[in-house]
């Protein structure tokens, strides 16, 4: 395995274990969200903690478990101060089951909503290791 490949793979193990961390979180209404700041940074962060705390304000949960599937690196740039890899994956949320916290009943959901969708996202090694800095859901069905 070369060197740019070896970064390529840690970028999208940091970018697995971000949603492994994200999805944590939107299962457990009393968790701390400071763990996700050892995976994500700038408009990731936030917009993770943003759609936590909408979750939360609705009393909702989010059980099961998210896949991951033709992650596929588009385009890396090492050879600067901050390292990017670009990444773009198809997300799973068939298994997911969105509940109602306190009753654990389902929520109804709109029947047009993607469960298979890409989401394109940005990867940079920051000083203190590698973040998702963005993670943006295209709208397309993969």
């Amino acid at each position: 395995m070369s060197e740019e490949e070896a970064i390529q793979a840690k970028a999208i193990s940091v970018y697995q274990d971000h949603w492994e961390q994200k999805q944590a979180l939107y299962a457990d209404t009393d968790a701390d969200t400071d763990a996700l700041k050892q995976f994500a940074a700038a408009e990731a962060l936030v917009r993770a903690e943003k759609d936590i705390q909408r979750m939360r304000d609705a009393n909702q949960v989010i059980t099961g478990k998210v896949t991951m599937g033709d992650q596929t690196v588009t385009k890396s740039d090492l050879d600067r101060k901050v390292p990017k890899v670009f990444l773009s994956t198809c997300l799973d949320i068939t298994q997911w089951n969105v509940l109602d916290a306190t009753t654990r009943e389902p929520v109804s959901l709109p029947s047009t909503r993607l469960t298979k969708y890409t989401v394109e996202s940005l990867v940079e090694k920051w000083p203190q290791g590698w973040r998702v800095v963005r993670d943006r859901p295209m709208g397309k069905k993969c």
